[in-house]
């Protein structure tokens, strides 16, 4: 039984928001940043390759409408960049959302949420690089030059063997990073404002064949085209949450990160939807207006067709070059930080944490993730797999919107510099959101994530668990700050009451939908899965971590027998919140499956009595 309990204590410490910020100040990173390298760095990760190409997907699907499609993406995003904003301010530290979730809801959630970025990071970044390389090629290529196939792609695509470019901007961006966070920072700053004003420029090219009647219709195909839009150009505001990882390099993060964060996507969406609209106003609104239109390179066919020359194209490909070569240079920043936040802690080993004492900047955890990302880039066809990861940054969204609710109660007395408005709402609905895009991710997204944290999780039990240094959770260890009096007194607020009906009224939509026909059994199962999921993190951060919280400082306050009992009720309140979704999915299995089993028997009858019809 004793082993048991300690089991569970190792896996759930906390390691509490004062040794996070304790531990940054004798990290050995430098704080060189302000608030203008702060917002480049978002800026920077944001505004990749998908302002280039996702018009040709957007707005086929929404006509004109697609601005509002943008400004619907920029609203969802804004949830969760409200969480990250409260808690960049509240825990400036290395890290982004694995430290937040540490010091909110525990050690192996917060492992596991490191382990989504280092997919997320590691396979998107290798799969920009390789972006680059075609990029690069198709500038070259305006000068008669073109890089061999064999050296442009890697093995299995294009006849390629080693992918040499997207080796080149991976070394060439180590190079930097070796250098200094402040010697990145302006390398990327000069970027971002080189890339904004070639979409600024492409703005003018486009102004100048605007056509105000391209936009009526506005909505040729209804609210539901705009709905679909915005589920696509969702994923190009992702990157907003990279000001986080340079908690420690800030010189004022405390007042600088959430400005950062919440700037960011304001910029960012003012610089989309400026462009749609240009592009709209050149081409047309209309999704036969793009029909047989190059999808890959839109702005440069736009340019090409309104200057009917091949200077303009050649120029917004050269800004596509920058573009991708800054999302790689911040996209490496963010993870060896990461990386290095997760070394200090103990979950991974200490040759992730040496700093050099010319630069002050983690040159080992640097050269290693260089290495590796050099190899998938060359040598490893990466196309469906970065789809993959789009799963590991909603799973991070996710853990950070509980991780405010948690921070809320277990620490009302912290210092916030910023606060998420009507708290616990926001969060909740920014779950939900980040929940429902989840749902909708391909077969195999799902198969890989599970292989990928089965892996993680494993490694965690095998050298994490075991070496972590968190002092929170230690047997017999139980940290001044948590013996506050007023930790447990919290009560639940009106807000929370509104975010359960909320979670309520969507499980409501669901079965009515189901009863209705709306939607299929499975579809349905799906909804009841999520919702049980965001009720049962809910529970927890409401409940059972102000049991945890109460028993802590019971015991440290001398009351043992009190603190033991609210402990043990702790473990039970979690017990539930885990085994609720457990039975909500047990449920939905046995609704669904033999309602999907019917419409699949449906639809293969009437594909094998079409022909006879036909006949």
């Amino acid at each position: 039984m004793s082993n048991s309990t300690s089991f569970s204590h190792q896996i759930r410490r906390i390691k509490p928001a004062d040794h996070l910020t304790d531990g940054s100040d004798h990290g050995g990173l430098k704080r060189s940043m302000g608030f203008l390298a702060l917002l480049m760095f978002s800026v920077g990760s944001i505004v990749g390759t998908g302002i280039f190409v996702i018009l040709g997907v957007a707005i086929p699907k929404a006509g004109p409408a697609v601005v509002i499609s943008f400004a619907l993406a920029a609203v969802t995003c804004s949830f969760s960049a409200l969480a990250y904003a409260e808690l960049a301010g509240s825990i400036p530290v290395s890290g982004s959302s694995y430290s937040y979730t540490y010091a909110t809801l525990g050690e192996m959630l917060a492992w596991i949420v490191g382990w989504c970025l280092m997919l997320e990071y590691g396979v998107s970044v290798s799969a920009v690089a390789v972006g680059w390389g075609q990029y690069l090629n198709e500038f070259l290529s305006t000068f008669g030059i073109s890089i061999p196939a064999a050296f442009a792609n890697p093995p299995g695509e294009g006849g390629g063997v080693f992918n040499v470019p997207a080796v080149i901007v991976v070394l060439a961006c180590m190079f930097l990073l070796l250098r200094g966070a402040s010697e990145s920072a302006k390398v990327n700053t000069a970027m971002v404002f080189l890339k904004i004003g070639i979409l600024l420029f492409f703005c003018v090219v486009a102004f100048t064949a605007f056509d105000g009647s391209n936009f009526n219709p506005f909505l040729p195909l209804g609210i539901a085209g705009v709905s679909a839009a915005a589920g696509q150009v969702f994923f190009s505001y992702i990157g907003f949450d990279a000001a986080s990882t340079a908690g420690e390099e800030a010189k004022n993060p405390k007042r600088d990160l959430p400005r950062a964060i919440i700037g960011s996507l304001i910029v960012v969406t003012i610089l989309y939807v400026l462009v749609a609209v240009a592009a709209i106003g050149a081409r047309g609104g209309q999704p036969s207006d793009w029909e047989g239109k190059d999808s890959e390179a839109v702005l440069s066919s736009i340019a090409a067709e309104v200057t009917g020359s091949s200077w303009a194209p050649a120029l917004i490909a050269v800004g596509a070059v920058i573009s991708i070569f800054s999302v790689v240079l911040v996209t490496m920043y963010g993870q060896t930080r990461i990386l290095f936040a997760m070394g200090r802690d103990g979950l991974l080993p200490k040759a992730f944490t040496k700093v050099s004492a010319r630069t002050q900047t983690p040159v080992t955890n640097t050269i290693i993730v260089a290495i590796v990302i050099s190899i998938l880039a060359a040598f490893v066809p990466l196309g469906q797999l970065a789809e993959a990861t789009s799963i590991g940054t909603l799973a991070a969204f996710v853990v950070v919107n509980f991780g405010v609710i948690a921070l809320w109660m277990a620490r009302p007395e912290l210092e916030r510099t910023f606060r998420v408005p009507l708290l616990p709402l926001f969060p909740i609905v920014g779950a939900i959101l980040c929940l429902f895009l989840i749902s909708n991710l391909d077969v195999i997204t799902w198969i890989v994530f599970f292989i990928w944290m089965a892996v993680g999780i494993a490694l965690y039990l095998a050298y994490g668990r075991r070496h972590s240094n968190a002092p929170a959770e230690r047997p017999g260890e139980i940290p001044a700050e948590i013996a506050v009096a007023k930790l447990p007194t919290r009560s639940i607020k009106p807000g929370t009451v509104i975010g359960m009906v909320l979670v309520a009224g969507v499980g409501v939509y669901a079965a009515d939908r189901l009863i209705s026909g709306g939607v299929n059994a499975f579809q349905a199962g799906v909804w009841v899965v999520l919702i049980a999921v965001v009720l049962g993190g809910l529970w927890y951060s409401l409940t059972g971590l102000r049991e945890e919280s109460a028993g802590r400082a019971a015991a440290a306050a001398g009351d043992q027998e009190r603190g033991a009992q609210l402990m043990r009720k702790a473990i039970k309140t979690t017990t539930l919140a885990l085994v609720i979704p457990a039975l909500a999915l047990v449920l939905a299995v046995l609704v669904a499956t033999p309602e999907r089993a019917d419409a699949e028997r449906a639809n293969e009858s009437a594909a094998t009595s079409a022909p006879a019809q036909v006949g």
